[in-house]
Formats: C-alpha cells, sequence, structure tokens
C-alpha cells in the first residue's frame, strides 16, 4: 500500500456487482520501473498532484507495485465477437486498479501491460513499450481533435524484457476511461452468466452513464437507444477525420461511447475507403469504409444480449430489438452529414449535400488525394498543384460547391474559421508515429515529444509544427500490429 494519496479518490462502485464480472488480481512486482511519459494536463484535469506523480512511490503505481488506499486491483470478466467468431476474454494484460472521482464525475484508472490475470488465457499479460506509446500518441490526438477516447496518464518501463519474435523493452500503460463497460460484458453475462445478472449490469450501465433513462417507460430500451446514438456519433467522427480503428470486436466497443484499443490502427492519408491497416486483418473486415457497418453489426449483438429485458416474450423482444437496430443507420447518417456540412462550410442543409459530398469523396480517391490534406487545402481557400486540384473532375465539383456556398448568407471569413475548426491541419501521420517510436525505443525521446505537441493543437498549427501536416513521400502499403 502507498504512503501517499497524491490525490487519489478511490470508490469502487464496481465491486457492487456481482464477483461474476470480475477477480481479484495479485501482480508480480517489476524490478525497475522508470517513468517514460507523464501526462501532466490529464494529472491536473483530474485532480493529482503532478509533482508527486514523479517520484519513486508514485512511479511503483503505474508499474503495479504498489496501489493507494481503496484500489480495487481487479481484472473485470468480458467476452466477445473477434473478427466474428465469440471468444471467452476478459482482462488478460490490463489491471482496473479503480475508479478515481473527481467531484460528481468518476473514471477507471487501468494498467495495461501489468501482467498475468485469471483471464491471460496462457499469454504474459505484459506489453512491450512501443505500443505503449503508441496509444499514447493517438489516443491523446484523438482527444485533441475532439473524439471521444480513454487517455492516457502515464507509460513506464518494466525493467524487465517481453518476448514476442524478439526481446523487447516491457512497458505499462496508465489509462483513464469513462469506464471499460463494453458491449463484450453484456455478450459475458448473456452467455456464462443469466438473466438477472444482464440486468445487475444494465441497471450498474444505466446509473453510472444514462442515469436519465431511469424513469423511462423501459429503462433497457432506452439505454440501448443511447448506447446506439453514442457509437453512431463517434464512428462518423472517426470517419470525418479519415481513422481506421482496425480492430472493431465487440470486446473493443465501449457503452460509454469512447474509443478504446489503439493496436491496429491509423489514419488514411491517400484516400481509400477500402483502407486496411491490420497486419491480420486478410479480408478486411474492418476496412476504412466497413466500419459503419460493423457498428450496427457490434450493437446487435448488445441488443441480442440484452433481449431478455426488452420484453418477456421472445418474439416481441426480437420485434423490439429490430426495429431498434433499423435505426442505427438514420443516426449514423445524420452524424456524418451534419460533419460533412461543417468540414464544407455549408450552414444550412440542401437535399443534395449528401451527393455533393460524396462527389467529392470519390474524386479524391480517384486521385489518391490526401485525405486531411484536401479538406484542409479547402477550408484555407488555397489549391495545391497535383493532379486532384488541377483535374476536370474537381474543377466541375467546385463550381457545384461554389454554386451551394453562394445560397447561404455566410461571410467567406466566417465560413472558412467554421472550416478550419473541423478540418485538422495536424493528425498523427503514420510515418511520423512510426519515426518516433523508433527513435524512444532507443531512449530518445525527443521526435515523441515534439510529435505529441504538434498532434495537441491539430486546427490551429504553430509555424514550427508546420512539417507535421505534409503526407510522406511515399505513402508505402503500411501494417500496424496489435502488441500483443
Amino acid at each position: 500500500m502507498m504512503k501517499k494519496q497524491m490525490g487519489w479518490q478511490f470508490d469502487n462502485s464496481y465491486l457492487t456487482l456481482s464477483p461474476t464480472f470480475y477477480k481479484k488480481v495479485t501482480l508480480n512486482e517489476v524490478p525497475e520501473p522508470k517513468l517514460i511519459a507523464l501526462n501532466y494536463l490529464l494529472a491536473d484535469e483530474l485532480g493529482l498532484d503532478t509533482e508527486a506523480l514523479y517520484e519513486e512511490e508514485a512511479i511503483h503505481m503505474f508499474a503495479g507495485n504498489a496501489f493507494p488506499e481503496g484500489a480495487a486491483q481487479i481484472a473485470q470478466a468480458y467476452a466477445g465477437h473477434q473478427f466474428g467468431h465469440f471468444n471467452m476474454l476478459g482482462d488478460g494484460r490490463a489491471l482496473l486498479v479503480g475508479e478515481h472521482v473527481i467531484g460528481e464525475e468518476r473514471v477507471d484508472i487501468q494498467l495495461k501491460g501489468a501482467g498475468r490475470t485469471p483471464f491471460s488465457r496462457g499469454g504474459d499479460g505484459r506489453a512491450s513499450l512501443a505500443p505503449m506509446l503508441r496509444e499514447l500518441i493517438i489516443s491523446e490526438a484523438m482527444h485533441a481533435l475532439g473524439i471521444p477516447t480513454t487517455r492516457s496518464l502515464a507509460v513506464v518501463t518494466t525493467g524487465d524484457a517481453v518476448y514476442r519474435e524478439t526481446a523487447l523493452e516491457g512497458a505499462i500503460l496508465t489509462r483513464v476511461a469513462a469506464s471499460h463497460l463494453r458491449v463484450g460484458t453484456f455478450q459475458y453475462a448473456a452467455a456464462f452468466a443469466g438473466v438477472e445478472e444482464v440486468r445487475e449490469l444494465a441497471d450498474y450501465a444505466i446509473s453510472r452513464h444514462y442515469p436519465h433513462v431511469a424513469t423511462a417507460d423501459n429503462p433497457y430500451i432506452a439505454f440501448f437507444e443511447e448506447v446506439m446514438e453514442r457509437q453512431a456519433e463517434l464512428i462518423a467522427k472517426w470517419q470525418l477525420v479519415g481513422f481506421v480503428h482496425g480492430v472493431m470486436n465487440t470486446d473493443n466497443m465501449t457503452i460509454s461511447g469512447e474509443t478504446i484499443d489503439y493496436g491496429p490502427c491509423a489514419f488514411i492519408n491517400a484516400y481509400d475507403p477500402d483502407s486496411v491497416f491490420s497486419s491480420i486483418d486478410h479480408e478486411g473486415r474492418y476496412r476504412y469504409s466497413n466500419q459503419p457497418f460493423i457498428g450496427g453489426w457490434n450493437l446487435a449483438r448488445l441488443a441480442e444480449s440484452l433481449l431478455p429485458l426488452f420484453a418477456e416474450d421472445e418474439d416481441e423482444a426480437i420485434t423490439i430489438a429490430k426495429q431498434l437496430i433499423g435505426r442505427y443507420e438514420d443516426y449514423y447518417e445524420a452524424y456524418w452529414i451534419s460533419g460533412m456540412r461543417e468540414k464544407l462550410g455549408l450552414i444550412s442543409d440542401e437535399p443534395d449535400d449528401l451527393a455533393l459530398a460524396e462527389r467529392l469523396l470519390t474524386i479524391m480517391a480517384q486521385y489518391k488525394a490526401d485525405f486531411t490534406q484536401t479538406f484542409r487545402a479547402l477550408s484555407e481557400n488555397v489549391r495545391p498543384v497535383n493532379a486532384f486540384f488541377t483535374s476536370e473532375e474537381f474543377r466541375v465539383w467546385e463550381q457545384q460547391w461554389h454554386a451551394r456556398l453562394a445560397r447561404q448568407e455566410t461571410m467567406l471569413d466566417d465560413m472558412q474559421a467554421m472550416m478550419q475548426s473541423v478540418n485538422p491541419a495536424v493528425i498523427p501521420r503514420n510515418h511520423l508515429v512510426e519515426e518516433a517510436l523508433t527513435a524512444a525505443q532507443q531512449h530518445d525521446f525527443t521526435k515523441l515529444e515534439e510529435l505529441m505537441a504538434a498532434c495537441a493543437n491539430p486546427y490551429d498549427v504553430l509555424p514550427e509544427h508546420m512539417h507535421y501536416t505534409e503526407p510522406p513521400a511515399d505513402d508505402e502499403p503500411y501494417v500496424t500490429y496489435c502488441g500483443t
């Protein structure tokens, strides 16, 4: 037990659930923990003593060697469809330290890569440095982009080697999340527990994330609708910045609507709707263009788990579930076209806006235009000299776009300001992430720090960060790995 609290305030509501949902964990200590990165801005948001987090005692907490008073120290149980196949899962390399309370809010504090748990399924429960720093970079970039996400508080190395294809330096990430409740948590309850456990979990999720639905005629139907809308909005936000999650298994879909798990993820450079970056996604199940569909597929699995709570009669429950799922596409399309209107400076709504946006994307795909740079150029009213912007197809589209803009009473400066507020100039470009990680594995963290500083202000790029706006000279096929 740690002697100092350092601002931690734990109150672990998850422990009020049936023990079927978690297992207590005692970790093996790591020999030489060393603090590699501390997100001091997030620490301040959490009300923590930032200076104290650099001290040895705090570093031992980030390594799982010691814990503050009130820590839960559990691994959560869940199941999930991984690439369409159902498996019993659980926190195999993560430990939930507990729920830190800040005023009326509470967040999960989790150690990722902390060691073996009862759910490790033969794995070592450990993580190596590069994947943990990757999650730090991408999750904080997503936060700066305004996309709901888990956050990264700290990364420590352990002093132990982690063996994958080769020996790698071991590391642990401290992750902060609204919660770690997943679609897969409900699948676990439905498949391996019973209806009362599903009800217990749903009541807990409602209380923690959607308390306003508790008084609905059927709170469980209202709860599902809230989760569905939150996920539709999240995936629309991914699409609007060219983000490919890469591993949209049901255990990686949170009930809170936050992006979670930054293993085989990447951002599109040259626009290709069939972009796939994961080394194991051979069929393109989680390709960019399929993410909205997979969101609906995953939500259908949640609906299946909740069927007994929708209605006592099974046929009636299935009918309700089908009706609910049928609304997902409308939610998604509404959020996507709303976001695309902002990206194109369209203040008002017109029926042909969808066709206008889709035509632009078709031309971008035809000419392999850089996704981020294209929208930013439109927002800054500049036209780079490249195949896309000099094409006849773009010239015709631009005339149609200008005609559309002329039908709304908006000053040009106001329109461009709105566009620049949603079209980032900086994203964590894949080649820049790899450069930063390669250097970091040699304990040179300069590139990582500079990249994170640039990504912290994606819409208002500073002069010294202009080189982070450029795509790679050669956009070679990019492959990412899950880190396990």
